[in-house]
Protein backbone atom coordinates (compact mmCIF):
# COMPACT_ATOMS: atom_id res chain seq x y z
CA UNK A 1 0.00 0.00 0.00
CA UNK A 2 1.98 2.83 -1.29
CA UNK A 3 -0.83 5.61 -1.31
CA UNK A 4 -0.36 8.02 1.54
CA UNK A 5 -3.71 8.70 2.13
CA UNK A 6 -4.98 5.12 1.93
CA UNK A 7 -2.32 4.31 4.47
CA UNK A 8 -2.76 7.08 7.06
CA UNK A 9 -7.10 5.72 6.52
CA UNK A 10 -5.85 2.15 7.78
CA UNK A 11 -3.87 2.82 10.18
CA UNK A 12 -6.89 5.27 11.70
CA UNK A 13 -8.79 2.50 11.40
CA UNK A 14 -11.27 4.10 8.52
CA UNK A 15 -12.10 1.50 4.98
CA UNK A 16 -10.40 2.67 1.92
CA UNK A 17 -14.16 2.96 0.31
CA UNK A 18 -15.28 5.39 3.20
CA UNK A 19 -14.24 8.78 1.80
CA UNK A 20 -16.56 11.11 4.14
CA UNK A 21 -13.62 12.52 6.21
CA UNK A 22 -10.51 12.25 3.37
CA UNK A 23 -10.74 16.38 3.16
CA UNK A 24 -10.28 16.03 6.66
CA UNK A 25 -7.52 13.74 6.90
CA UNK A 26 -5.86 15.18 4.04
CA UNK A 27 -5.47 18.62 5.70
CA UNK A 28 -3.95 17.14 8.84
CA UNK A 29 -1.70 14.97 6.55
CA UNK A 30 -0.53 18.38 4.73
CA UNK A 31 -0.38 20.15 8.10
CA UNK A 32 2.40 17.31 9.15
CA UNK A 33 4.20 17.34 6.03
CA UNK A 34 4.90 21.17 6.28
CA UNK A 35 6.07 20.62 9.58
CA UNK A 36 8.55 18.07 8.45
CA UNK A 37 9.63 20.54 5.54
CA UNK A 38 10.12 23.30 7.91
CA UNK A 39 12.69 20.11 9.79
CA UNK A 40 14.05 19.77 6.67
CA UNK A 41 12.33 16.18 5.97
CA UNK A 42 10.98 15.68 2.26
CA UNK A 43 11.44 17.55 -1.51
CA UNK A 44 12.79 21.24 -1.20
CA UNK A 45 9.71 22.39 -2.49
CA UNK A 46 7.15 20.95 -0.57
CA UNK A 47 4.90 18.41 -0.77
CA UNK A 48 1.15 17.77 -0.18
CA UNK A 49 -1.53 15.28 -1.15
CA UNK A 50 -4.87 16.38 -2.89
CA UNK A 51 -6.00 12.52 -3.26
CA UNK A 52 -5.69 8.94 -2.90
CA UNK A 53 -3.02 9.04 -5.68
CA UNK A 54 0.04 10.88 -3.59
CA UNK A 55 2.17 7.95 -2.66
CA UNK A 56 4.70 7.43 -0.34
CA UNK A 57 7.63 6.60 -2.99
CA UNK A 58 6.45 9.70 -4.58
CA UNK A 59 7.49 11.82 -0.92
CA UNK A 60 10.52 9.56 0.38
CA UNK A 61 11.56 7.43 -2.35
CA UNK A 62 13.32 4.63 -1.99
CA UNK A 63 15.05 5.29 1.17
CA UNK A 64 14.10 2.94 3.79
CA UNK A 65 15.60 4.83 6.79
CA UNK A 66 12.87 7.40 5.97
CA UNK A 67 10.23 4.84 6.88
CA UNK A 68 9.69 6.76 10.26
CA UNK A 69 8.18 9.40 8.60
CA UNK A 70 4.72 7.17 7.92
CA UNK A 71 4.66 6.57 11.66
CA UNK A 72 5.00 10.17 12.84
CA UNK A 73 2.39 11.67 10.08
CA UNK A 74 0.11 8.70 11.26
CA UNK A 75 0.47 10.15 14.78
CA UNK A 76 0.09 13.59 14.18
CA UNK A 77 -2.83 13.38 12.31
CA UNK A 78 -4.32 10.88 14.99
CA UNK A 79 -4.04 13.35 17.75
CA UNK A 80 -5.95 16.17 15.73
CA UNK A 81 -8.24 13.58 13.95
CA UNK A 82 -9.36 11.07 16.72
CA UNK A 83 -7.04 12.19 20.31
CA UNK A 84 -6.73 9.66 22.55
CA UNK A 85 -8.74 9.95 25.52
CA UNK A 86 -6.59 9.27 28.33
CA UNK A 87 -4.00 11.87 28.56
CA UNK A 88 -1.60 9.17 29.33
CA UNK A 89 -2.01 8.26 25.52
CA UNK A 90 -1.59 11.52 24.30
CA UNK A 91 1.45 12.04 26.55
CA UNK A 92 3.18 8.88 24.87
CA UNK A 93 2.10 9.67 20.94
CA UNK A 94 3.78 13.19 21.72
CA UNK A 95 6.85 11.41 23.04
CA UNK A 96 7.05 9.17 20.06
CA UNK A 97 6.51 12.09 17.85
CA UNK A 98 9.50 14.04 19.41
CA UNK A 99 11.72 11.11 19.32
CA UNK A 100 11.05 10.92 15.48
CA UNK A 101 11.20 14.43 14.77
CA UNK A 102 14.71 14.13 16.02
CA UNK A 103 15.85 10.52 14.64
CA UNK A 104 14.56 11.92 11.10
CA UNK A 105 16.76 15.42 11.34
CA UNK A 106 19.48 12.83 12.05
CA UNK A 107 18.41 10.81 9.28
CA UNK A 108 18.47 13.53 6.62
CA UNK A 109 21.92 14.97 8.28
CA UNK A 110 23.86 11.73 7.68
CA UNK A 111 22.20 11.56 4.13
CA UNK A 112 23.51 15.43 3.22
CA UNK A 113 26.29 15.49 4.55
CA UNK A 114 29.70 15.23 2.36
CA UNK A 115 31.91 12.10 2.44
CA UNK A 116 35.09 13.07 3.33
Amino acid sequence: MDSILTSIKKMLGIEEEYTHFDVDIMIHVNSALMVLNQLGIGPDGGFDIADETSLWSDYIGTDTNLQGIKTYIFLKVRLIFDPPSSAFLVEIFERHIKELEWRLMVQKESITEPVV
